[in-house]
Order: C-alpha cells, then sequence, then structure tokens
C-alpha cells in the first residue's frame, strides 16, 4: 500500500503488503464486480432477513444429517454481504494465509525491493487478485471463512438472488438449500476443530515451497493468488499454480489439499440434498436445474467457465459426493464420520476414487 509505505519506516511495513496492495485489490473486485440484481430497500431487507432465518432453520437439519456435533455459531455467525464485500472479506483471509509465508520468504532473501519495484509490483498484483474476486463474486453464493478469527458464514445475497431468478426456483426453498451446504462447512470445521489449522498450514507450506527462489517471489505469489480461490473455495482453476509447481513434493501436497477439499464440497452437497424435499419441498427441481448451471450454457460462458476453474469446481463436487455416498453404503453416516477423527483418517487423493480403499484402511 503506497500511502503506508510512505507513512512509517519501510522496514515495519508487513512484508506482505509490499507485495499486494489490498486496498487497490478491494477497490479493484467492487468496480470489476457486477452490482446484481435491482430491488427496493424494502425487498432488500426482506431477503436480509430471511436469508438470516434460512441459516438458523439449516442448523438443526444439518446437524441431523451429519450427526456431528458442533458449537452454536457466535452471534448468530451469519454475514449477508453484498459482492464488493464478499470480495472484501476474502481478501482479509488472503492477507491472513499469506502473512507469515511472504515474511518468511523476504526473511531467506534477506533484503525488501526497492521501494519504486514494491509500489508497482503490489498494485499489479492487487490489481490481478481484485479482478478475479470481482469476477467471482458474481457466481459465489456464499461460503464458512473458516480462516478468520470470528469463523464467519458468508452469504452473498445479490448472487443467491440472481441465480434463484435464473432458475426459476422457489426463493425460500433455494435459500435454505444454499443455507444448508454452507451450515455443513460450519459444522464440519467447528466440530473438528484441527481441522482449518491442517489445512491453512498445508496451503502455505505449499505456497512457501513455491517462493523458495527470492527473485521470482512476486511472479510467484502472484500465480498462487490466482489460485487460492481454488484451494480454499473451490471456485478457481488452479492452473497457474499448477505451472509454478516443479517438484513431486509439491504435486503430492497439492494432491492432499484437492482431496481434502473434494470431501469437504462433496460432504455439503449430499447432506443438502439428503435433507430432504420434507424440508425443502422443490429440491429436486433445484438440484437438477443447478446442475445444470454448473455445466454452463453459451460457448462465452464455456470459456470463462474454464478460465475460473468452475468445470473443476464441478468435478471436485461430484467426486467428493461419490466418496461420501460410497462410503456411507458401506459403514453407515457414523463409520463415515471417523473422516474427521484427525487428518491421518482423511482420505488419501487416491482414495477419492476408491473409497473401498479408505474404508480398508481406516475401519479395518
Amino acid at each position: 500500500m503506497e500511502a503506508t509505505t510512505s507513512a512509517q519506516p519501510r522496514e515495519q511495513v508487513p512484508p506482505i503488503d509490499l507485495v499486494v496492495d489490498w486496498d487497490f485489490a478491494a477497490r479493484t473486485a467492487a468496480r470489476v464486480g457486477r452490482p446484481g440484481p435491482i430491488v427496493s430497500w424494502q425487498e432488500a431487507a426482506d431477503i436480509v432477513g430471511e436469508l438470516r432465518g434460512a441459516a438458523e432453520t439449516a442448523a438443526p437439519h444439518v446437524r441431523s444429517v451429519t450427526r456431528l456435533q458442533a458449537p452454536a455459531p457466535e452471534g448468530g455467525g451469519v454475514l449477508i454481504v453484498d459482492r464488493p464485500g464478499w470480495a472484501k472479506a476474502n481478501i482479509a483471509a488472503f492477507r491472513l494465509l499469506l502473512e507469515p509465508v511472504v515474511a518468511e520468504a523476504y526473511r531467506r532473501r534477506g533484503q525488501a525491493p526497492s521501494a519504486g519495484v514494491a509500489a508497482i509490483g503490489s498494485r499489479v498484483t492487487g490489481a490481478e487478485v481484485g479482478s478475479l474476486l470481482g469476477i467471482l463474486s458474481s457466481r459465489v453464493l456464499g461460503q464458512y471463512d473458516a480462516f478468520s478469527d470470528q469463523g464467519r458464514l458468508l452469504l452473498v445475497a445479490p448472487t443467491i438472488v440472481a441465480v434463484e431468478r435464473e432458475l426459476d426456483v422457489i426463493p425460500t426453498d433455494f435459500r435454505l438449500w444454499v443455507c444448508l451446504h454452507e451450515e455443513t462447512h460450519r459444522v464440519q470445521f467447528t466440530a473438528t476443530p484441527w481441522l482449518a489449522g491442517h489445512l491453512l498450514e498445508e496451503v502455505r507450506s505449499l505456497i512457501g515451497d513455491l517462493m523458495i527462489e527470492p527473485s521470482q517471489l512476486a511472479d510467484r505469489l502472484a500465480s498462487a493468488l490466482r489460485s487460492l480461490p481454488d484451494l480454499l473455495r473451490g471456485t478457481g482453476s488452479g492452473a497457474p499454480l499448477l505451472d509454478a509447481i516443479q517438484t513431486p513434493e509439491q504435486r503430492a501436497r497439492l494432491a492432499r489439499v484437492t482431496a481434502v477439499m473434494s470431501l469437504l464440497e462433496g460432504h455439503a452437497d449430499v447432506v443438502m440434498d439428503d435433507v430432504g424435499p420434507q424440508v425443502v419441498p422443490s429440491v429436486t427441481t433445484i438440484r437438477e436445474r443447478f446442475a445444470r448451471r454448473r455445466a454452463g450454457r453459451g460457448a462465452v460462458d464455456q470459456v470463462l467457465r474454464r478460465l475460473l476453474g468452475l468445470e473443476a469446481k464441478a468435478r471436485q463436487y461430484a467426486d467428493g459426493a461419490r466418496f461420501v455416498r460410497a462410503v456411507q453404503q458401506q459403514v453407515g453416516v457414523d463409520g463415515f464420520n471417523q473422516v474427521w477423527r484427525s487428518p491421518d483418517t482423511l482420505p488419501l487423493p487416491q482414495e477419492i476414487a476408491d473409497p473401498q480403499a479408505w474404508v480398508r484402511r481406516v475401519h479395518t
């Protein structure tokens, strides 16, 4: 950040802020992201209220289906945001994730870049990060922010309304259906206290491996940032990060992270459907129409989806859901829940495609 850099000695500026201009990233995301459907103030207030209610309604149903015991969120734990607000929350999460990694990279280097290089490079990287998040903000419905101190459930109101209108589904049902998915993520992380720290360290280690060569720090960080939504939220292509990975150890680490994300997303997909029509009467219609949306439509949309990795995300949902259902069929829900026991019981990359191998390893 240029203002921060000039306001205090450069050695006091956190190294991460020399690499990414976070304020510029937030402004870029707000500028790139579309505003969403036009609604009146009263409609907006009603939508916010209904989303909060849907999040509360989802909690006992998720608890019943998953059989996982998670503490109730503090202060409701739900934040209804617009698209710039979602981007800003993710920018804060990225900074938290990357701060120790970049600090260690500069420690190895022994010096920070010049003021001019830092100012230009940080704005370029900030523009890249902000542009990606701005585009994604019109596609992401919500997320559980497991890496913030608050552990917040974020619901992107304009995107939820836009998608429910696009699919022509019952708004009340669709909003609850979305909340079931995101509440499942909240339960996954809060019922398994070690999970967020484990995943955070895995991703930090992976990114740190890519920054060993200080001369390539800025370029590799920019690539890693472009890929972080895929690693942490399932919403990016991962291609820039894959291009930077050189060693078998790095590829193995990325495969482990991807396997965990497939588990998390697939499990949430299973739960949101298993709650069933007694809670979400039009769940079958919603699932069918939402699946077609994931598949994309026109040529331009298909290209954009490939660039953003949304096709990879759909495969991640499908692979994870198949794993969850296959394991539950063999050992039941309680047997499946052994997956949350420790990092050692998480599925290995090859086990996502071979659930029986996980059952043999964990249950024998």
